[in-house]
């Protein structure tokens, strides 16, 4: 069996015009998108707030609570407030 090279063994030459050494407007503006996405992920994984909220939320007997929650049940400002001041005493 014999392989034989049919391509050219040196790549062709890029044109300098073609391609720019600068990052465009565009990609700066995502390199810093990225880059603040990832300053606010690394800060909520260590925010102990965030951490106590994120478990209260996955907590199956949270997710039963929100389940049984229906939206047929309309109730006025001031008995919402009367409720809220009842059970935060």
């Amino acid at each position: 069996m014999q392989i034989r090279t049919i391509a050219n063994s040196t790549p062709p030459a890029r044109d300098a015009s073609a391609v720019s050494s600068a990052p465009s407007s565009e990609s700066r503006r995502i390199s810093d998108d990225v880059a603040q996405a990832r300053h606010t992920a690394m800060s909520a994984l260590t925010n102990d707030r965030f951490r106590v909220m994120l478990e209260q939320i996955t907590d199956p007997s949270a997710s039963g609570a929100l389940i049984t929650m229906r939206g047929d049940n309309v109730v006025d400002f001031k008995s919402a407030q009367s409720s809220y001041a009842d059970n935060s005493e």
